[in-house]
């Protein structure tokens, strides 16, 4: 199983927003310290305040948190969310499997998923940034932060 990119960056700007110690990051903070397009960032921070899984405040100190749901929230629920409930194959697309009525692979590979997304659920955001990477997420952060990503 293969993440998208999307999902991909939801997960590292969550361990990001995970080690903030003092001054919240800006979206465009967030783009610049993961070295991403500030464009994907916005759209990713979109999705994950909906979720209320951050937070975004506006104006003078203000910036991203990671709320207390954010923190505790389970990994595999998190990639299960953003991935949608999508087969690892596509059985029943513009030119239908002639196999799909009695095909063995198509369950087997849901079932694969299922365990790929389990092995993931007891995994919290504060897991993912538990030592060693914690630290050096923080020191990757704050080095890498001085704004180069697009957009105004």
């Amino acid at each position: 199983m293969r993440l998208t990119r999307f999902t991909d960056l939801a997960l590292r700007t969550l361990m990001r927003l995970a080690v903030v110690e003092d001054d919240l990051p800006t979206t465009r903070d967030v783009a610049a310290s993961m070295e991403v397009p500030y464009t994907h960032t916005t759209k990713v921070v979109a999705r994950l305040q909906h979720l209320g899984l951050i937070e975004a405040r506006r104006g003078r100190g203000g910036g991203l948190a990671l709320t207390a749901a954010g923190r505790a929230a389970s990994v595999g629920a998190v990639v299960r969310e953003l991935e949608g409930a999508g087969d690892v194959v596509e059985c029943e697309g513009t030119t239908p499997c002639p196999l799909r009525g009695a095909c063995i692979l198509r369950g087997a590979l849901r079932r694969a998923q299922e365990a790929f997304f389990a092995t993931l659920d007891p995994l919290t955001v504060n897991d993912l940034v538990a030592t060693p990477t914690g630290p050096l997420l923080l020191g990757i952060s704050s080095s890498r932060a001085t704004g180069w990503a697009e957009g105004p």
